[in-house]
């Protein structure tokens, strides 16, 4: 009868000990494996670098270079007073060809050297170009170029400097490579280095053919002088009549990369 009755709390799942959450008890027999990603996830995975990425960049200056030349080089002056000299369509190629390559970033991986004049009377070459290694930054492949004109006449077109370039160490760079022509100067060069560095030489329209830039581009010229007493244009001209394809330039820097070490390669190509 006196007995004290308790009341009853108001939250009573709170005071019990055991009105814990509940917490599954995962079996090392029932545990599966993680599910494997699907096919689609793969879709979205970012494209690895790869060393070859440069040739759709390349062949983006070179066409907006030999778009730029091509009109100049196909001007015609109604007034016949105008008329762009070789060296200037040389360098109106050259400049675009850079300033695309800059905006494009392109320098990094493929570089171009312009030569100075004396360079040029010595090795023969406007300018090189090089596929650049990506630790040391060193040259793995150089491709000198040489630009030969149309409206050039075969002994003028062995130096082609302007008057105000002809300094005394042009002077001296003409006298000790008199004995060879320009295009022979940058075979002897090429050759010198070895079967990665090509000799490409870059007609800016053909006898057949003014209104388009073509290229003849091989690390195997030597073979040729061993055969001919010498290298003029009329036999790099030649080199056309047998070929059945012209590659372009993106297909040309392909043939280039993709080559066995020490396997000779000569194309044509057609770079407009």
């Amino acid at each position: 009868m006196g007995e004290n009755m308790s009341k009853p709390s108001a939250k009573p799942f709170q005071d019990v000990a055991f009105f814990t959450p509940f917490k599954p008890y995962n079996s090392p027999s029932t545990n599966n494996p993680p599910p494997r990603p699907s096919v689609f996830s793969t879709l979205r995975r970012r494209p690895v670098a790869k060393p070859n990425d440069f040739i759709p960049l390349f062949s983006d200056c070179i066409t907006t270079a030999s778009s730029r030349t091509l009109e100049y080089l196909l001007f015609k002056d109604p007034e016949d007073k105008f008329h762009p000299s070789p060296e200037t369509l040389t360098q109106i190629f050259l400049m675009t060809y850079i300033s695309q390559s800059v905006n494009l970033n392109l320098t990094d991986t493929f570089n171009c050297t312009a030569m100075t004049p004396e360079q040029r009377i010595l090795l023969g070459a406007d300018w090189v170009w090089a596929v650049l290694e990506k630790s040391t930054k060193n040259p793995r492949i150089q491709i000198a170029v040489q630009v030969l004109h149309l409206s050039d006449k075969e002994g003028g077109e062995e130096d082609g400097l302007l008057p105000e370039t002809s300094s005394e160490s042009v002077k001296m760079a003409q006298k000790e490579s008199s004995d060879k022509n320009m295009h022979e100067r940058m075979v002897d060069f090429c050759s010198s280095v070895g079967k990665d560095c090509y000799a490409l030489f870059l007609f800016f329209g053909r006898k057949n053919d003014k209104s388009n830039i073509y290229g003849v581009l091989s690390n195997n010229f030597e073979a040729a002088i061993e055969k001919c007493n010498k290298i003029d244009r009329a036999l790099l001209e030649n080199f056309f009549k047998g070929s059945r394809y012209l590659h372009t330039p993106s297909g040309m820097m392909q043939s280039i990369v993709s080559r066995n070490e020490g396997d000779p390669l000569t194309l044509m190509i057609k770079f407009s």
